[in-house]
This record gives structure tokens, C-alpha cells and sequence, in this order.
């Protein structure tokens, strides 16, 4: 009987040790990946990311244009925070928000899911809380301007999608923006939340920051002389180009009136977004004479000394093609002609040079494609009507009219007299660092030459003539020599019959040190209406922008 017992004890004890060995084999062999992976499951969480976009700053590489800041958002369900024990909940709300309790339980009693911007270290609470069922936390990036309206059609902006528009953002997107990943969140022993990147680290989703060339106190200086204008002239808008004629280099591109990126959906006009230096076309007049002389130059037609008989208009079929206030000037030499911007000496130029040949150095100009500058939606003509025109169309086009080019076009063939030929890319970005620590430097980029060191020597002494003598004087600086232009050029009407009888563009293009530039720049007014020649209105203009980037970077005098 004894024995009876310990045998079933035994047994017992035998079959129950089999059903647990059977169950850890189960859990643990057999079923073990798929248990592993709950418990993972309930202890680490996967949550799709997009790294920080990348930063904007001006070339000193400390002021920022664009930077992006972490967001921190919660989520509170007033249906949840209101059920149960609330009290409690309610308090601590109060301890993170701004609202006191009482206006907290307004809120919630709207029924309204409430969105907050918390600090990290709020966030951090709300995490810890244990209230993650009632309120839901959410980290993102932002996009501020801290400069607000300078340079805004440069830098452009991010639309609600955080989608690059316009300007750098736009052209620079793949490369600014952030790249998508995984993030995976775990609790310690503690409770404690962790972020697990696995091999990659945080930064590693990031984008790449651009530096610019923009010289920060150029652009705002650039910007100040645009809003004295409006002021003084009562200009409708208004622009200005400053750049290095050796590399392209732009060093300020300002525009009026501007816009404010961090307020883009207050702005009920798109068309405030267009760049005007690189997405409006204009007819450049008297500043495009210098142009002309330099084919005729460098085909050895003209020299500054040769001389023409000026009789005040010119028949080509036809309105006559007459000067400023029909003023006849009687003879002329070819430096009087830029000096006093005598319209028929033009036409004798263009004359001799010849229309198949005038047009291939208005092709050698890049006048006729787009510069290439980075920005988005660069615009260009093909001058279809001035190629298929008559010999009058070609007469007015050597003095700018029935012309149309950009600003920045302009300014890359300008920029061609004052660096020996060349024509050069404009730049805006001077270098790209990447999150990995490369660095891309942009380099300069000629594209071409089009005018021989001796070409620009004498058209570069003509201009420099129409600063000594001539219409741009109000520009004089003691102690430096200044080439440049002025236009005052007419405004086509809309219909295309005929040009306005009232407005004008008043603009002057002008490099200095004239005999070793470093500057060039363009200043461009549009219909200022207290003003009939640019000689009035933009000459005083560029002579103060001048002397600012002189001082600022004590550019020793040329004599």
C-alpha cells in the first residue's frame, strides 16, 4: 500500500514535469521568435522620421537666411482628459501650458482637440506622464526667416508641405531637405524612454547647409537705396545686381518691393514671388549702347576717336529714329557719343558692324539663353522678332529698344568689359556642406570669350569718360576711377503698339575700380515718377551704394 503511494506520487510529479517541459519547449522553441517579437513589439516603437532640413546663411557663414528649428506639438482628446479622475489631469496641463486651469476646461469644453507647442522639456513630461493614451506628443521640423524680407526672392520659402518654393529653397531642394527614416523608441528598466538608431545616428537624416555668396551688409545696404528710392522717386518697383565681374560671384540681389517668407499665405498676389532680375524680361535702353561699341571694337570698325556727323534723327523707314529731345550734336567723336548717350551714334555703330554680325554678338553675349544662375525658373527671349526684323529694328535694338533681356543677363555681358572678355556664370552659392562633414565648393565658371584685353581696355576708358565728363558724374568718387552707363529707356505697351508716353526704366550699369574691377553693379528703377532721366534719379544712387562697398571694404584708391 506504501509503496502503492510513492508510486503515484512519482507518476504525478513525472507528468507534470512533462507538460511544463512541453510548455517552455513550446513558448520557447517553438513558438519563441513569434513571443520574442510581441514582447519587442510592446517595448519598442517604430516611428517614421525626416531629418532637419538643412540651413541657409550668407557668406560669412554665420548669419543665417533660412534655419530650421525642432517643433514640439502635443495633441490633447478633451474626451479623454475630461473622463474619470480629471481633476488630476487638468493640473497637469496647467503645470505645462500657458492657460490656468479654468481656462483649460473652457477649452476642453468645446470638445475640440486642443494643439499646443511645448517646450522639450514639456514634451519630455507629457511622455512620462503615463498619459499617452490623452494626449498625443509629436516632434517636427520648422522653417523661420530670421531676416524676414532681405533677400527674400533669393531664398525664397517652404509651402505647408515643406516643400521648396522659389529661390534657393526651390532650385536647392534635394539637397537641403531631410532624409525619411525609422526611428525606434524603447523603455529602460526604468520606464525611461531611449531613441535607437541602430548604426545610424540622428544627424545622418539631416540635409546638407548651403552658404551663399550674398554679402550680408551689401544686400541690406542694396535694400536700403531701393526704399530711399521709392521715397524720393516714387518708384513703382525697383532692383539691384551687385556681383564680382571675375567670377560671377553675386554679392547682393535686391528687390522692391520685397515680401516676407515667414508670412508667404498673407501675400495675395503670386506674382510678389517673381524674381524680377531673373523672371522678368525689359527692354534696357541707353545702358545696352556699350554693348554695340564693343562688337565694333573688336572688329576694329570704330576707335573712341572716330568721328560721325550727328544730325538729330535717323530715316529708316518708318518714325524717324531721333536723339533725346531731337538735339542735334553735329560732329562727334565715339567716347561723345557714350558720354552724352547720343541715340543716332549708336545706329552709326550698329551700322557698321552690320545685322548678321550684330546679332552673332548679341548670341556671343548670351543674350538669346538663360545665364544659368541657380534659381528656379529662369527666364530668357530668343529676340524672334528682333532676328526676323528690318534694318530699323536692328538700329533701335543698338541703343536697347525692341531688345529684351534680364537683369542678370545684363550684367553677365556688362561684366565681360570689365574682366578682360569673359563671360562667367553667375553664382549664388558658394559652398554646400553635407551632414558627413563634406564640403563642395562651387567653383567660378567662364563659359567663353568674347572680346580681347584690348577691346575692353578702350571701351572701359570711353566709359570711364562718361563718369568724368559725361552723364553719370553725380557718381564721382574722388580718388577712384568708375566705368559705367546710363539708360533711360521707354516702356513697351502692352498691346505691343508703341511704347508709353509716361513711363520709363531709369538704370545705370557701372564697375570700379574701373582699371582692376572687383564691383559691378546694376541699379534698375521702374517708372519713377519724380524723375525724367536716370542721370537724376540712379547715378546719385549707385555713387552712394558705391562709396558704402569702398568703405566697408577699404578698396584702395586708383590714384
Amino acid at each position: 500500500m506504501e509503496n502503492w503511494r510513492i508510486k503515484f506520487i512519482f507518476f504525478f510529479l513525472f507528468c507534470f514535469a512533462a507538460v511544463v517541459i512541453f510548455r517552455l519547449y513550446y513558448l520557447q522553441i517553438k513558438k519563441g521568435e513569434h513571443y520574442k517579437a510581441l514582447a519587442l513589439g510592446q517595448q519598442i516603437s517604430s516611428q517614421e522620421i525626416e531629418g532637419k532640413r538643412g540651413e541657409i546663411f550668407f557668406r560669412d557663414k554665420s548669419t543665417p537666411l533660412a534655419k530650421t528649428e525642432k517643433r514640439n506639438l502635443i495633441y490633447i482628446y478633451p474626451e479623454k482628459i475630461l473622463k474619470g479622475e480629471s481633476e488630476e489631469k487638468v493640473r497637469f496641463l496647467d503645470s505645462i501650458l500657458e492657460e490656468t486651469e479654468k481656462e483649460i476646461y473652457s477649452l476642453l469644453g468645446k470638445g475640440k482637440t486642443l494643439k499646443r507647442e511645448v517646450s522639450q522639456e514639456n514634451l519630455e513630461k507629457v511622455r512620462e506622464s503615463g498619459l499617452e493614451e490623452d494626449i498625443k506628443t509629436e516632434e517636427l521640423w520648422g522653417r523661420i526667416y530670421p531676416q524676414e524680407e532681405i533677400a527674400s526672392h533669393i531664398v525664397g520659402f517652404l509651402n505647408e508641405e515643406m516643400e521648396g518654393q522659389y529661390g534657393i529653397e526651390g532650385y536647392y531642394d534635394e539637397i537641403l531637405k531631410g532624409v525619411k527614416g525609422f526611428k525606434k523608441e524603447g523603455k529602460s528598466p526604468f520606464g525611461y524612454l531611449t531613441s535607437l538608431f541602430g548604426t545610424k545616428k540622428e544627424n545622418d537624416f539631416q540635409g546638407a547647409d548651403i552658404f551663399l555668396t550674398l554679402d550680408y551688409n551689401i544686400q541690406y545696404f542694396s535694400e536700403k537705396v531701393l526704399k530711399e528710392a521709392k521715397e524720393v522717386w516714387d518708384i513703382d518697383s525697383g532692383q539691384v545686381l551687385v556681383s564680382n565681374p571675375n567670377t560671377g560671384k553675386i554679392l547682393a540681389a535686391a528687390v522692391f518691393p520685397s515680401f516676407n517668407p515667414n508670412k508667404y499665405g498673407q501675400e495675395k498676389d503670386l506674382g510678389t514671388f517673381i524674381n524680377p532680375l531673373t523672371q522678368k524680361l525689359f527692354e534696357p535702353g541707353s545702358v545696352f549702347k556699350p554693348l554695340t561699341f564693343a562688337a565694333a571694337i573688336e572688329e576694329n570698325l570704330i576707335e573712341p576717336n572716330t568721328t560721325y556727323e550727328d544730325k538729330g534723327c535717323v530715316e529708316l523707314g518708318g518714325p524717324p529714329i531721333c536723339n533725346f529731345q531731337k538735339r542735334v550734336w553735329g560732329e562727334q567723336k565715339m567716347t561723345d557719343v557714350l558720354e552724352e548717350s547720343i541715340n543716332t551714334g549708336a545706329v552709326f555703330v550698329e551700322q557698321k558692324i552690320g545685322e548678321n554680325l550684330f546679332l552673332e554678338y548679341l548670341k556671343d553675349f548670351n543674350l538669346f539663353e538663360k545665364t544659368g544662375v541657380d534659381l528656379q525658373g529662369e527666364e530668357f527671349s530668343l529676340n524672334e522678332t528682333l532676328k526676323n526684323g528690318y534694318a530699323r529694328d536692328f538700329a533701335t535694338a543698338s541703343f536697347g529698344q525692341g531688345i529684351e533681356v534680364t537683369p542678370i543677363q545684363l550684367v553677365q555681358a556688362f561684366s565681360s568689359i570689365a574682366n578682360g572678355g569673359y563671360i562667367t556664370k553667375p553664382l549664388l552659392v558658394d559652398s554646400i556642406v553635407y551632414p558627413s562633414g563634406e564640403v563642395v565648393e562651387i567653383k567660378p565658371e567662364i563659359k567663353k570669350k568674347v572680346l580681347s584685353a584690348d577691346t575692353c581696355a578702350k571701351l572701359t576708358s570711353m566709359l570711364i569718360s562718361v563718369i568724368e565728363n559725361g552723364s553719370g558724374r553725380r557718381t564721382k568718387i574722388d580718388g577712384y576711377f568708375i566705368a559705367g552707363k546710363t539708360g533711360t529707356a521707354q516702356v513697351p505697351l502692352v498691346n505691343g503698339k508703341g511704347y508709353s508716353q509716361d513711363e520709363t526704366i531709369q538704370s545705370f550699369i557701372g564697375f570700379f575700380p574701373a582699371l582692376d574691377p572687383e564691383i559691378i553693379i546694376l541699379i534698375k528703377l521702374d517708372n519713377p515718377k519724380n524723375s525724367t532721366m536716370s542721370g537724376h534719379s540712379v547715378v546719385p544712387l549707385f555713387g552712394e551704394l558705391a562709396k558704402y562697398i569702398i568703405d566697408s571694404w577699404q578698396i584702395p584708391p586708383s590714384y
